[in-house]
């Protein structure tokens, strides 16, 4: 069952932590979501990050696969209520849709659980995450807070990344998409699934679409600026989308703490089922403001891994949320 109590604790601390901590004390989690209302500004009652976005429902149906690798109850027998937002990355509002700052692209996925609880998972368009760290992902947002154009060279940015291959790394594995429709996401973080023998294996998500279409940035560049906010509605209307959803299976030797390193290719998927996505929510702008997506909101059979990143995300995702629900 979903922890209400974890969310109660981490809006909690996120409303308390401002008024009993000086920056250089505050905690990690506080310190990334300052840097990005520096890099990105604020905009009240916006997210610190992927603030521009669309929400749709839908649901899932688990494959019979599914089961044995966890108990979780969404892998059972039922079909599950689910509610999707889609997002641009960057805390900019009005960052137009074909951007190569709007990559990566968000899907966060809320599945509406039988018992009235919820379990979430947040994936972007990223094949892995461009830092080791939680420390290192609020140093590098310092570095691009400090490296405006006018900067001395080498600025404090480009000193990051010749220090941090991973970074150049990253950023290359995104583009464009023509809809969100039509863009694989991945999960940067490692879970572990338990089955009902109390089998236990790590893995990493995977939402693939029918198909994967790119845009090269001429093409993005002419798009009009809400392009893709504005196409995944209309699509809707002439059908339902949908998107097999996998786990990538840990072998011997991976590193689960570390989203900086891919796993290898060769590692073995699984179907855990398809997630259809039927309609757009009808306001989806106030919608969006209410919806607080976890990635450590767990349901019995999936639990953390060794990635501390998991917890950080949790926080910062909680201290942006009361930000902009004051």
């Amino acid at each position: 069952m979903m922890n209400r109590k974890l969310v109660a604790a981490l809006v909690g601390f996120a409303l308390a932590s401002p008024a009993v901590t000086r920056a250089q004390d505050a905690p990690v989690e506080e310190q990334i979501v300052n840097q990005m209302n520096k890099v990105f500004g604020v905009h009240a009652g916006f997210r610190a990050n992927h603030a521009k976005g669309v929400v749709a429902e839908g649901k899932f149906k688990a494959s019979p696969e599914a089961a044995g690798l966890s108990k979780a109850v969404l892998f059972g027998a039922a079909e599950v209520p689910v509610t999707v937002r889609f997002s641009n990355s960057t805390g900019v509002p009005k960052l137009p849709d074909g951007s190569s700052d709007a990559n990566p692209h968000g899907m966060a996925v809320k599945f509406h659980l039988p018992d009235g609880s919820d379990t979430d998972i947040v994936i972007n368009s990223l094949r892995f995450f461009p830092v080791a760290t939680s420390e290192e992902f609020r140093d590098l947002l310092a570095a691009i807070a400090q490296s405006p154009p006018d900067a001395a060279k080498p600025t404090k940015l480009e000193q990051f990344v010749s220090s941090h291959p991973t970074v150049p790394a990253a950023s290359a594995t995104v583009a464009t998409p023509d809809s969100f429709a039509n863009e694989a996401y991945f999960g940067i973080n490692a879970f572990v699934f338990v089955n009902k023998a109390g089998e236990r294996q790590a893995v990493r998500y995977q939402m693939i679409p029918e198909k994967v279409v790119h845009l090269d940035k001429a093409e993005a560049a002419k798009k009009t600026p809400d392009f893709l906010m504005e196409e995944l509605p209309a699509r809707l209307k002439q059908g339902p989308v949908t998107f097999r959803f996998k786990a990538q299976l840990a072998a011997a030797g991976d590193s689960t703490k570390d989203p900086s390193t891919p796993w290898p290719d060769d590692r073995k998927l699984v179907e855990l089922g398809v997630l259809t996505i039927d309609k757009a929510v009808t306001n989806s702008d106030e919608a969006q403001k209410k919806l607080l997506f976890l990635p450590g909101q767990l349901t019995d059979g999936i639990e953390q891994s060794d990635d501390s990143m998991i917890d950080v995300r949790n926080g910062a995702y909680a201290i942006s949320f009361s930000r902009r629900n004051p």
